[in-house]
């Protein structure tokens, strides 16, 4: 955990012990729980103990019962904790009237991912959607928060914006969202056009998606290795949001079949809506690619709890209809207990020991290049665009000079049949 000053700068790294708390309505939150534990162990925080309530509704003052903050209380003081994180998210009045009877910080899930994700940011861009979110997070729970906003406590919660904006007047921080919101618009726009030439160049895109820490950024590395880009590598941790900035990179099959493929932020159960909807700039580009890789833990016994997750939040994003090919990775420390059967769009793989990795590929090449078409054409010699374009972008099969014109018989894409349809001999 790093303690920061007003303008970011890392004063000194602190360690927190913490209590986890959960609420359970009528549901087995134990995955989520686990999850909870892991986001901590992300920011560096030491776990030290864990209390769960079953209740039928929440508290309205406190989230869970009178009975469980006061057994909540004496925890605290007897494990001597640093902090108490909640698995949900908490209003402004629940985390005064919180922090009043544990007598130490509290912060909630929503407050643990986005101080992550503070940390972890490293473009412009990244920051920005992170502040943003912070912002839409704090402002309706300016007067409830306590300690969590003490800038002399320092760590989680205190990143990014920082104690100066947020103890600011309402208006202030709406112009900064504003400002914020004017920039992040600013972007978007420049993915339009960035994906404007992408579909003029017609080269299909590959979105990686899944949840957090499935190995999205090792497939990327071992799909760039496959194809000899070892250099255009990108940064791969075993932790939760190790990769928040898009990654792109051009996979080039051979030397006429390529693709964009794309490296987004992983998801969680959870995931705060401020979240999704500053980094929709992101995401939206889930949405516009030709195919999605699902990536999946297969060496995590709740992967199907993942699985979820994630078809969740590409519904959320509008991006739950594309096609999809799911892959379960790390099949070289998989159980037969955790790997489902095989289907015709799943594929088994390791991206670590690049195991089943050719076999990905193909199905790859199935779902981006399957309208390809092989057809005759004739082009005319005062065409020698024509000729020069599908000698660089078809696979020419064969090439012959005759009086008319070049005759050549080529394997097309879709798009190209029927552009040239005009030209083809039958």
């Amino acid at each position: 955990m790093l303690r920061f000053t007003d303008d970011n700068r890392v004063l000194e790294e602190e360690s927190y012990r913490a209590i986890l708390a959960g609420l359970a309505l009528n549901e087995d939150i134990s995955y989520s729980m686990e999850e909870l534990r892991g986001l901590a162990e992300a920011d560096n925080v030491e776990v030290i103990g864990e209390a769960v309530q079953s209740l039928q509704r929440p508290n309205t003052a406190t989230l869970l019962g009178k009975g469980k903050v006061e057994e909540l209380a004496e925890m605290v003081s007897a494990m001597e904790a640093d902090m108490v994180i909640f698995n949900d998210e908490l209003t402004g009045m629940q985390l005064r009237n919180l922090e009043e009877a544990l007598d130490c910080r509290v912060i909630d899930r929503t407050i643990l991912i986005l101080d992550i994700f503070a940390s972890r940011a490293t473009s412009a861009e990244g920051k920005l959607q992170v502040e943003l979110a912070q912002l839409q997070y704090r402002m309706p729970r300016l007067i409830g928060f306590g300690r969590s906003l003490s800038r002399l406590g320092g760590g989680i919660g205190t990143r990014g914006p920082g104690e100066k904006k947020l103890e600011t007047d309402r208006r202030h921080i709406e112009r900064r969202m504003d400002d914020i919101r004017a920039e992040l618009r600013k972007v978007r726009n420049t993915r339009k056009v960035q994906r404007a030439k992408r579909e003029k160049s017609e080269i299909p895109v590959v979105a990686l998606v899944g949840y957090t820490n499935s190995g999205k950024s090792a497939m990327m590395n071992r799909l760039l290795a496959m194809t000899n880009k070892e250099e255009k590598s990108v940064g791969e941790k075993d932790m939760l949001f190790a990769t928040l900035d898009t990654q792109q990179r051009n996979i080039h099959l051979d030397s006429t079949h390529e693709f964009i493929l794309i490296d987004t932020v992983g998801f969680v159960s959870k995931l705060p809506h401020g979240l999704v909807e500053a980094f929709k700039a992101t995401l939206e580009e889930v949405c516009y690619a030709d195919l999605l890789l699902h990536i999946v833990d297969a060496s995590y016994e709740g992967n199907d709890f993942q699985i979820d997750v994630t078809d969740r939040v590409l519904q959320e994003i509008g991006a739950g209809e594309k096609e999809r090919i799911v892959v379960f990775n790390k099949m070289d420390i998989a159980n037969s207990f955790t790997i489902p059967e095989a289907g015709v769009d799943n594929a088994f793989v390791s991206a670590k020991e690049g195991t089943g990795m050719e076999e990905l590929i193909r199905l790859i090449r199935e779902k981006i290049f399957a309208d390809t078409v092989t057809t005759d054409l004739l082009i005319p010699y005062d065409r020698g665009d024509i000729t020069s374009y599908l000698c660089d972008k078809a696979i020419v099969l064969s090439m012959d000079y005759e009086g008319e014109g070049v005759r050549l018989r080529a394997e097309l894409s879709g798009p190209d049949y029927q552009r040239l349809k005009k030209y083809e001999v039958i």
